[in-house]
C-alpha cells in the first residue's frame, strides 16, 4: 500500500456505497470483506480496492447469489490462483440462474404487455363510444 492511496472511513463508505456500516462491519465478520486495514487507533480504513471489492459484491448481490456463495467467492479468491476453475464455475452457475431468471421475467413482461395493451383498447373504445354519443 501507498502511503498517498486514499483511505476512506466506514462513515465515508456508508455514503459512496448507501451500505450502512452495520452491513459493512457484518461483511467483515463474515468474511465477505477481505481485511479491512485500521489506523493506529483501530478505525477501519478502506482503500478503493475494497470499494471496487463492495461494488463487485453489489452486482453479486443483485444476481440473487445467496450470501453463503458469495462467501465461497471471496473465500476461494484469497485461497489463490489455484482456484480459479472453481470461482469461474461459481459465477458461470450464477450465469445460468440470472438468465433462466431474465427468460421467466422477459415472459412475464410480455403477459404483462398484452393485458395493457388490452385495457388500453378498452380504455380507448369506451372513451370513443362516450364521444360518440355526445
Amino acid at each position: 500500500m501507498s502511503l498517498t492511496e486514499t483511505r476512506y472511513t466506514i462513515s465515508e463508505v456508508e455514503a459512496r456505497t448507501g451500505l450502512t456500516q452495520h452491513t459493512l462491519r457484518w461483511y467483515e465478520r463474515i468474511g465477505l470483506m477481505p481485511h479491512v486495514d485500521r489506523s493506529h487507533s483501530g478505525q477501519r480504513r478502506f482503500s478503493d480496492k475494497d470499494l471496487d471489492w463492495l461494488a463487485f459484491v453489489g452486482k453479486l448481490r443483485a444476481t440473487g447469489m445467496s450470501v453463503a456463495d458469495m462467501v465461497r467467492y471471496a473465500e476461494l479468491l484469497r485461497e489463490g490462483g489455484h482456484t480459479v476453475d472453481q470461482r469461474r464455475e461459481l459465477l458461470e452457475q450464477t450465469r445460468r440462474e440470472v438468465r433462466t431468471r431474465i427468460a421467466e421475467l422477459t415472459d412475464a413482461l410480455a403477459v404483462l404487455d398484452f393485458k395493457i395493451g388490452m385495457y388500453s383498447m378498452k380504455t380507448t373504445a369506451n372513451t370513443t363510444a362516450g364521444k360518440a354519443q355526445q
